[in-house]
């Protein structure tokens, strides 16, 4: 390791231990998984897949702080086109999340077999979304009836999209069909 990326490692090190006794409520969760689902598994498994545009906050953040886990803000998605299951363009889709500025493109080559990098960050999952852009979900019903991308750890299940002929989104695309 060079010299400063030890430092930097030393110093966030320092920071978090910092916040950890300075705020006994933070929760600090570490991602540990046996397997990441195949792309092919991810499809068949999914109840729903659909390609839809992060708008607003149903339900912005509260005091708490940021979360590597579930969080409580509720980002208002728009579906734009359903690929698998049943067609809910007429309905907001209420996903738990965080909006933001910077996109958070999946650096891996399609087909996806890893998350992007907000994933990354130790809950397994990708919780923050860019306002304004198209994201490729694949949900399951939970016991609640509702919908979440939050099912498969460390997989490629809430990806960002950047465009309509995006590679991923058609590599689904073609996937869902070849599967009826």
């Amino acid at each position: 390791m060079h010299r400063s990326a030890k430092t930097r490692h030393s110093a966030i090190v320092f920071l978090l231990s910092i916040a950890l006794l300075l705020d006994q409520n933070v929760v600090v969760q570490a991602c540990s998984v046996i397997g990441i689902s195949p792309p092919e598994e991810l499809v068949a498994q999914a109840n729903v897949i659909v390609r839809a545009n992060a708008a607003s906050y149903e339900k912005e953040p509260g005091e708490e702080w940021y979360t590597t886990g579930i969080p409580t803000s509720i980002v208002k998605f728009e579906v734009k086109e359903t690929l698998k299951g049943k067609n809910i363009t007429a309905e907001p889709l209420l996903i738990f999340g965080y909006l933001n500025n910077y996109d958070d493109y999946n650096d891996h080559s399609p087909p996806y077999t890893f998350v992007r990098p907000n994933g990354r960050a130790g809950s397994c999952f990708a919780n923050t979304y860019r306002k304004g852009a198209d994201f490729l979900l694949f949900l399951v019903r939970e016991k609640s009836g509702e919908l979440t991308p939050y099912w498969s750890a460390l997989a490629p299940v809430n990806e960002q999209l950047r465009s309509v002929n995006d590679k991923w989104l058609q590599w689904v695309k073609k996937t869902v069909a070849s599967a009826k």
